[in-house]
């Protein structure tokens, strides 16, 4: 495995300084976003795509530091039904895997979208109870009229490409547990594949290791996002696990993103670290930050740390004891 980071932290720096920065403090590898909500302050695909001298230049920076390119981000949500927002993710979309594949950069992450409830709606709408009758209703014309032929389509164009898609497993998109992760890449293909974050998974409800162990079973992994979560049991007891708070109210949300180790004990990431690897994923774990307790740098600082003393790096050797 690699150490990495997801570099739209440190958007407000040139490319070239975040890439001295993150290589100082011992990382290997580099998620760059591309569009979408993260932004492309380091990468703009419509650009290099159209300007070679560019594209060997951003190709450069990367490699003469010895570092790599674990995926390109362009989580948006091609699907929603603001046609403009849409139109855009979608563009930035198929940017983002051309240039993935002139980078040599394998996996896309992204996340499936979410559309309206139905045909002119005018925002996008996440059903989470299947009664009423009428929300399971709209969830059914979202998958089979929206979210599976959209990802037919982006998944083939992405297979042509030879890029593989990593869905993040996140709230308020379809996509967002093992399960549905499932029965779109049933739909689609191998190409889709998960992006699994633990952060978002405790707060449904998910282990994290089960989770791993059940994608991994059927090469479902294709990306990994270490960031923690901290449940609040007496918040919770208030507000549920799907509190809409917002994340600035720390004191009374039922659960906050943390840095890793300062939400489950580096035990509990051991473990995570241990199902990826058994179930054979060697890819990047790429650190991403949104604690709203430290500041930029401490926070990714002490994710490092943490995570420097667990992530496995070697190959696996032989059993020389069986």
């Amino acid at each position: 495995m690699e150490l990495g980071v997801f570099a739209v932290l440190f958007a407000e720096k040139p490319l070239e300084e975040m890439l001295d920065h993150i290589k100082s403090l011992g990382l290997e590898t580099v998620e760059i976003g591309t569009g979408g909500y993260p932004g492309n302050a380091h990468c703009n695909p419509s650009e290099l795509l159209a300007d070679e001298s560019k594209l060997k230049a951003f190709k450069d920076a990367v490699e003469s530091r010895g570092l790599t390119i674990s995926s390109l981000s362009c989580h948006g949500n091609p699907i929603t039904p603001d046609k403009e927002f849409a139109d855009q993710c979608h563009q930035e979309f198929l940017d983002t895997v051309r240039l993935a594949e002139k980078l040599g950069v394998e996996v896309v992450t992204t996340f499936s979208g979410t559309p309206g409830a139905y045909e002119g709606a005018k925002a996008p709408s996440w059903p989470v109870a299947p009664w009423p009758n009428e929300h399971g209703e709209i969830l059914k014309w979202q998958w089979e009229e929206k979210l599976i032929p959209y990802w037919k389509e982006a998944g083939q164009f992405a297979a042509d490409h030879n890029v593989k898609i990593a869905l993040e497993l996140h709230g308020g998109f379809l996509v967002h547990t093992p399960a549905t992760l499932l029965k779109l890449r049933e739909a689609v293909g191998d190409v889709i594949g998960a992006n699994v974050d633990p952060s978002h998974l405790w707060w449904q409800g998910i282990d994290p290791v089960a989770a791993i162990k059940i994608l991994g079973k059927r090469n479902a992994i294709h990306f990994f996002h270490a960031k923690d979560t901290y449940i609040d049991q007496e918040n919770v007891n208030m507000h549920g696990l799907l509190d809409m708070q917002s994340y600035a109210n720390m004191q009374d949300r039922a659960w906050i993103f943390r840095s890793v180790g300062y939400g489950h004990d580096m035990k509990v990431w051991s473990d995570i670290i241990s199902a990826l690897r058994n179930v054979g994923y060697d890819g990047a774990v790429s650190i991403e930050h949104e604690d709203g307790l430290m500041s930029i740098d401490e926070g990714f600082s002490k994710a490092v740390a943490n995570l420097q003393q667990i992530v496995i790096k070697e190959p696996l050797p032989d059993m020389w004891w069986v």
